[in-house]
């Protein structure tokens, strides 16, 4: 039998995020002493309420746990297994005319914390991320997230074309970002319908046999002396021009 995962999660977002959204995976709330952060309160009570536990540590404690800015608290979670390509082909066809972000190795948890924030900004349906060669929903990116990875459906493939298969075989159409080639512009394309979005890794873009599965190819016009963007910005653009179109 397999031993339950866990991990450290921090940063106050995705901390209240987790307690509101799935208290029964939180093992442990840790604040560190004599902390002045007047913004804990407010977790902490949410904790107590919830009956979680709650206790206090030193700093150092509290560092030894996480490396990065945790802001005074930090937290040991279960971690759920994430839902997969059965899980897709079975929950994609309840979705009225779906809104899914297909992100293809991003490798950076920080640029993968950001792309969620916009997914879940956005409205999007689902977001479906690789089981390997790509960032995994990270404390890191968790935190950069700022809840979203607690709110959004994230599905995580073991293959990213398989997944499209499924998501065409739903109706959907599949649009690939690219800055080259017969892409078309983003404000010149119909992103109405049912439709997946794809964002491809910050130096190589999609790779080349995902590109050649999707239905067609779109861009952000550029206009500037920069010819790409950051990925997690690119995909805000991009979702949130799907978003205008929808709400016309």
């Amino acid at each position: 039998m397999n031993k339950t995962q866990t991990e450290w999660i921090f940063g106050i977002h995705a901390l209240d995020s987790a307690i509101e959204r799935h208290p029964e995976n939180i093992v442990q709330v840790v604040i560190a002493k004599n902390s002045c952060n007047p913004r804990l309160e407010g977790s902490i009570q949410l904790a107590r309420n919830l009956g979680l536990k709650v206790s206090y540590e030193s700093l150092q404690y509290l560092n030894k746990h996480c490396k990065e800015r945790h802001q005074g608290i930090i937290a040991l979670i279960k971690v759920p297994k994430l839902p997969d390509e059965s899980d897709l082909k079975n929950d994609i066809s309840a979705i009225d005319t779906p809104l899914v972000l297909i992100l293809d190795s991003i490798e950076d948890p920080r640029n993968l914390g950001a792309c969620l924030r916009s997914a879940d900004a956005a409205g999007v349906d689902a977001v479906i991320i690789p089981k390997h060669k790509s960032a995994g929903l990270t404390p890191v990116a968790k935190k950069t997230a700022t809840g979203a990875a607690e709110s959004l459906k994230i599905y995580q493939v073991t293959n990213i074309v398989s997944a499209l298969q499924i998501l065409k075989d739903h109706g959907l159409w599949i649009a690939g970002t690219d800055c080259e080639g017969d892409s078309k512009s983003i404000y010149q394309t119909d992103l109405t319908g049912a439709l997946g979005i794809v964002l491809g890794n910050e130096g190589k873009g999609i790779r080349p046999l995902v590109k050649k599965h999707c239905d067609f190819l779109i861009q952000i016009p550029m206009f500037g002396t920069v010819q790409s963007l950051n990925v997690s910005v690119a995909t805000g653009i991009t979702l949130f021009e799907a978003k205008r179109q929808r709400l016309k």
